[in-house]
């Protein structure tokens, strides 16, 4: 049995490297079932981030449906999502390029539905009407020039593209367009700035007359202060969906007229109140946690502290079972003739595409991110912690120390901490096995990715600390777990780095500049000047800052009094930018203008721009380079040396720090 080396923490050699990770991993994404098959779509770093759609067969074999130079991809709200749907062996798919509309056989070639529109007319979240021969999706039109981008329901002729019909517009944005089987009615989502949608939507339900328009609306459900997701009809004509009514996103069903319940017409009924989440905030189009498998049974997934669980829930009684799994992240959840599949993951399982069958609770596993076999003496397993924070309140987070079977560090050492701020904001970090986190504590680092208050997943009033406080409490979250850690004795507090990515690069550069716990940063695409990124953002997100610092310009003095930009003169350590040109989410002038900042002050700064990337990165190379790129500023930064050869950074002002 080989003796472990004794090394400073960072400098430990470990077999996970960036190299490893960008050629040995691919991103998973929407699931769809048709008939026997099952179809996922892959995101592959090492073919310049194409997503490719994949179909297995029932005899276990899979292919490639969508071929290079083909890219499975829509724009619509930038973060895309829904960008394909299957029905009777033919598949509709967004292509990135261009995003027209294409259908396509397993074994034939894309044929364009929509209209070239250079662009400006994007689909996404589609679904097929076969009785009237035509595909029902959201629309997002450009073509206005200068103004905002409309969002309506359309309708296209699946054999004459041109043959558009609106179905419902009017609201500032659209989702989940849901045919029911007889397809006499139609069930979609809206909302309307400057809500999101995990603050306030509205269900609504149309007759489908016999043109293909939409007769009368009826409002099911939902409203300015009630969050509405994923809306599903069942075999039995009964609608189902997620609201957050009671402060947590659980499920309930609605009796339409000649419902098969029995029950009031137009009553809503709750299925399983409990204090779970069944839903999850609404980025990206096709988002699933529940499946009607049939008249009788859901399979449906729900979280509790930052860990989620399987279930089936017997419609008629009401009962929820949970199904025993090893995984602790699911989602993407598609069901029919007795199986699910779904998305999942595990501390110790990469994220998979999952079957499982109903009768037996046998699990297949139908694809990995990851085939890489990992010694488990490298793995560090995240520890789930709850810390005090402002106000006399508690928040959440994942803590990985660090672990090398290799290493020990010398006594009295103390690892450095990286403090991993999740994007969103309205969003959540999960426990599944990242292998970008384990590159860092193989290496001798420790990680604790913290779901500040403002997380989805805890509740409704827990994500709405937020309201108002972008900037203090998500702030407070991650400096208060580094503080946490280190007086536990589990960190070196004076190696306490923060990073994260888009609104986490945000939280990132403001714990930085008005806090003084920490001593490095990584921003990636992230924001220094919200006034900026009110006048300078797509639709989507053109009035998400109403919500969480408020209107502009109205309250332009908070805009000014959170940006790190106009405070520069606070900020006393080094910081590294990573940035997509082609970024229009937070666009490159976020970074550059920071980077100016600190250069000007005689900090230590490093600026990385990608040239074609947009609002995260897809490139292998890139996403290599980024790794690497912020493990070789730390080793600067915090003085070890790297036990392998890295590509430098040019770093600025290096020399000038004492």
């Amino acid at each position: 049995m080989s003796q472990s080396q004794i090394a400073p923490y960072g400098s430990w050699k470990s077999p996970i490297t960036a190299d490893l990770i960008v050629t040995g991993t691919i991103g998973l994404g929407g699931i769809a079932l048709d008939g026997d098959d099952v179809y996922w779509s892959e995101g592959r770093p090492a073919e310049a981030g194409r997503n490719a759609i994949v179909r297995r067969t029932p005899d276990g074999k899979t292919a490639d449906v969508t071929l290079s130079p083909f890219n499975v991809r829509t724009r619509v709200h930038e973060y895309g999502g829904g960008a394909f749907t299957v029905k009777d062996g033919i598949i509709y798919f967004s292509n990135f390029a261009d995003q027209r509309l294409y259908k396509q056989t397993p074994d034939g070639e894309p044929q364009p539905l929509s209209q070239e529109s250079g662009g400006n007319l994007r689909y996404a979240d589609a679904v097929i009407d076969t009785e009237r021969g035509r595909i029902i999706c959201v629309c997002e039109d450009h073509t206005g020039g200068g103004h905002e981008p409309v969002n309506t329901l359309v309708s296209i002729n699946l054999d004459k593209g041109e043959d558009i019909q609106v179905l419902a517009s009017g609201s500032d944005f659209y989702s989940s367009p849901r045919l029911r089987g007889d397809r006499t009615q139609l069930a979609w989502l809206s909302w309307n700035h400057p809500n999101m949608p995990w603050d306030g939507t509205q269900l609504w339900v149309a007759p489908i007359q016999a043109d293909g328009l939409l007769g009368e609306p009826q409002l099911v459900a939902g409203g300015v202060d009630e969050s509405v997701f994923q809306p599903e009809w069942s075999p039995d004509g009964v609608l189902y969906f997620v609201s957050d009514r009671t402060g947590w996103w659980n499920l309930y069903r609605w009796n339409p007229p000649q419902s098969p319940l029995g029950k009031a017409v137009g009553e809503i009924e709750p299925l399983c109140e409990m204090e779970a989440e069944f839903g999850l905030p609404q980025w990206v189009f096709g988002m699933s946690t529940y499946a009607v498998e049939s008249a009788n049974r859901i399979i449906c997934t729900y979280t509790q502290e930052g860990i989620w669980y399987l279930a089936s829930l017997d419609t008629q009684t009401k009962q929820l079972e949970v199904i025993e799994t090893p995984y602790t992240d699911i989602s993407s959840i598609h069901a029919a003739n007795g199986r699910a599949v779904f998305m999942a993951g595990s501390a110790t399982e990469p994220t998979s595409v999952v079957q499982i069958d109903l009768a037996t609770r046998q699990l297949e596993v139908l694809r990995r991110t990851s085939e890489l076999e990992i010694d488990t003496g490298y793995l560090s397993v995240p520890q789930a912690i709850a810390f005090p924070t402002e106000n006399n309140l508690t928040a959440y987070a994942f803590f990985y120390p660090p672990k090398n079977k290799d290493y020990t560090a010398p006594a009295g050492e103390k690892p450095p901490l990286i403090v991993k701020s999740h994007g969103g904001p309205t969003a959540s970090t999960s426990s599944a096995f990242n292998l970008k986190i384990q590159y860092w504590t193989s290496r001798g680092f420790a990680f604790v990715d913290v779901n500040y208050g403002g997380s989805t997943g805890y509740g409704r009033d827990y994500h709405q600390r937020l309201r108002d406080n972008w900037g203090i409490v998500d702030v407070d979250d991650c400096a208060n777990a580094a503080k946490y850690l280190a007086e536990q004795g589990l960190v070196d507090g004076e190696r306490l780095a923060i990073a994260g990515g888009s609104a986490g690069g945000y939280t990132t550069l403001a714990a930085l500049t008005f806090r003084d716990i920490f001593k490095a940063g990584a921003s990636y695409y992230g924001v220094s000047d919200l006034e900026v990124l009110a006048k300078d953002t797509h639709k989507f997100e053109a009035r998400y800052l109403d919500g969480l610092i408020g209107p502009y310009p109205e309250r332009k003095d908070l805009y000014e009094k959170r940006s790190p930009i106009h405070f520069t003169a606070q900020l006393s350590c080094p910081v590294i930018f990573f940035q997509g040109l082609e970024d229009k989410v937070v666009p490159p002038n976020q970074a550059e203008m920071m980077v100016e900042a600190l250069k000007a002050k005689g900090l230590p700064v490093a600026y990385v721009a990608y040239e074609g990337e947009q609002h995260g990165f897809r490139r292998a190379e890139n996403i290599k380079r980024t790794l690497d790129g912020e493990f070789y500023f730390y080793s600067r930064v915090f003085g070890f040396e790297p036990a392998e050869m890295i590509e430098p950074v040019a770093i600025e002002n290096l020399g000038n720090r004492a």
